[in-house]
């Protein structure tokens, strides 16, 4: 009897299935896969115009000296070193045990007159112990003679934005033609301003002279790999091509230099969303200044090598740029400062295609969509949507970090795994759903942490870990592309099976907790 009722069930969900999928499944699949193959033209053409900007700047030898001059600031015989601008070294840090030594350290190392530059130090800490010690840090390297300044505030209101905002309130700032912003993971060289400032200096159009990030942990586990092979092509494409066409791009939040005059023109720092560096790139953009980027100055810097702080930092990324894109396309499309070419470009290819396009499709076409249509048959997505610009796209990335070339599925799976974190940010992000669209959590550096001391033991991975280690969503979004995955294998003729379970383990290792590195006592 009880397997009687079980059979009728069974037979019922089937009748009823049938009877939906005609007059509403098949009509709404076909409507997203619409929409996702547009989606994928967009986002194909924007790569493939990128590249072919980068291959005729690099063909060309579109060197930065023929666009900007450039020439090393000398000091005179009559005033001194009163010619070298004075320069502003700003570091934002909070409870930045592991690395406060060696951001400080590194300006302080800055080569450049030390009665020109002035190192600010702007310390939100919560920990009384940690802001001891940063204090203690800055007294040390006082003592040395470095013109450095210990700011503190009474709160955190504005996060990263209110406490550069506060630094540009202090009285000796005012002496200050440019400000060098580092974060507090990011070791520049002695000889940094000396090749960024004098673009500044012989440049006035320019606000904005931007280096490169090099990661000095990219090897510590996959999951850093995989990372510094997104961003290596962000900077090799996506920065150089900006910086080439149309002088603008957003700006990395640090390892760059800001026209001081050009950042208070357009209103300084605002905390209105969680992407404050790209919200006052923009403004100045609009106000007609040109920004620089100089590729072959590279910066040392640390990637998140925590699952659980590198999804915190991917939200962050992808809710703040949506938030951003509805605040200012209005601006944007009513100014008059700049050309309606610049105004098509940075709200079409930098906001919309790159910032929302780009994540929705990865994960809406290819870990929603595309393994729906194995469960309904009369929708068929053709092998250029499915393959052939997947592929490309892939490949193209790919240019960026040439060591990692051999890595490319693993990337590929990875990416989509995180797609679906970017995309739920840019959703919160376009429709300030919830609590979290300004939410600011810093990303945790580990610095010397995870490296043995000389004469202890190494620290030894657990091989599991139960409580934080579990995502649920990741877990879900696994079981879905599974099941997709044994339908197709049993019914399905696309054989999409093969991507469906390569996939579906991927979104398990990640919801498990079973990527990166665990932190000690995190």
């Amino acid at each position: 009897m009880e397997g009687f009722f079980s059979v009728a069930s069974y037979g019922l969900m089937g009748t009823m299935w049938e009877q939906v999928r005609a007059p509403l499944i098949v009509p709404f699949m076909k409507i997203m896969v619409t929409m996702c193959l547009a989606m994928s033209v967009m986002l194909f053409v924007e790569r493939v115009y990128m590249g072919l900007v980068i291959v005729v700047v690099k063909l060309m030898k579109y060197k930065l000296e023929k666009r900007y001059k450039w020439e090393a600031i000398k000091e005179d015989l009559e005033t001194g070193n009163t010619v070298f601008p004075m320069v502003l070294v700003q570091i934002p840090m909070y409870n930045e045990k592991e690395v406060y030594q060696l951001s400080i350290g590194a300006a302080c190392g800055l080569s450049w007159p030390s009665n020109r530059v002035i190192i600010q130090v702007l310390d939100d800490s919560t920990d009384p112990i940690i802001k001891d010690l940063v204090e203690l840090e800055c007294k040390r390297w006082a003592g040395k003679g470095i013109n450095i300044k210990y700011e503190i505030r009474d709160n955190r209101n504005g996060y990263k934005a209110g406490a550069l905002k506060q630094g540009m309130k202090h009285s000796y700032v005012k002496q200050c033609e440019f400000v060098a912003i580092f974060d507090a993971d990011f070791q520049p060289d002695p000889d940094f301003l000396w090749r960024t400032i004098p673009f500044l200096a012989h440049n006035p159009e320019l606000a904005l002279v931007q280096a490169r990030w090099k990661f000095v942990n990219s090897d510590e586990c996959l999951m850093t790999r995989m990372q510094e092979m997104s961003l290596d092509y962000h900077f090799t494409v996506e920065q150089e091509a900006g910086s080439a066409t149309h002088a603008f791009f957003g700006f990395n939040g640090t390892a760059g230099v800001w026209r001081i005059s050009a950042l208070n023109e357009a209103g300084g720092w605002k905390d209105r969303t969680t992407v404050e560096d790209m919200d006052l790139a923009v403004r100045v953009s609009l106000k007609g200044w040109k920004f620089l980027y100089v590729g072959d100055l590279k910066v040392k810097n640390e990637l998140p090598s925590t699952f659980k702080a590198y999804r915190y930092q991917q939200h962050r990324w992808s809710c703040g740029p949506a938030n951003l894109f509805k605040k200012m396309i209005i601006e944007i499309a009513r100014n008059k400062k700049v050309t309606l070419w610049k105004k098509f470009y940075v709200i079409y290819s930098f906001f919309f295609v790159r910032k929302i396009v780009a994540h929705l499709v990865t994960f809406i076409f290819y870990c929603v969509v595309l393994p729906a249509t194995v469960l309904v048959p009369e929708v068929q997505v053709p092998k250029w949507g499915a393959i052939y610009i997947p592929s490309i796209v892939s490949l193209l990335n790919a240019v960026g970090t040439p060591r990692s070339f051999h890595l490319l599925v693993f990337w590929i799976l990875f990416e989509n795994v995180m797609s679906l974190h970017r995309t739920k940010g840019t959703f919160i992000g376009l429709f300030e759903a919830g609590t979290r669209v300004n939410e600011w959590v810093v990303t945790k550096k580990l610095g010397e942490a995870l490296k043995p001391k000389p004469g202890s033991k190494a620290i030894k991975k657990p091989r599991i870990q139960i409580g934080e280690s579990v995502y649920m969503l990741e877990i879900f979004v696994g079981v879905y592309l599974f099941l997709c995955g044994c339908y197709d294998f049993s019914y399905g003729k696309n054989h999409y099976y093969i991507y469906l379970f390569l996939q579906s383990k991927a979104f398990f290792i990640a919801g498990f907790g079973y990527i990166g590195v665990f932190a000690p006592n995190s």
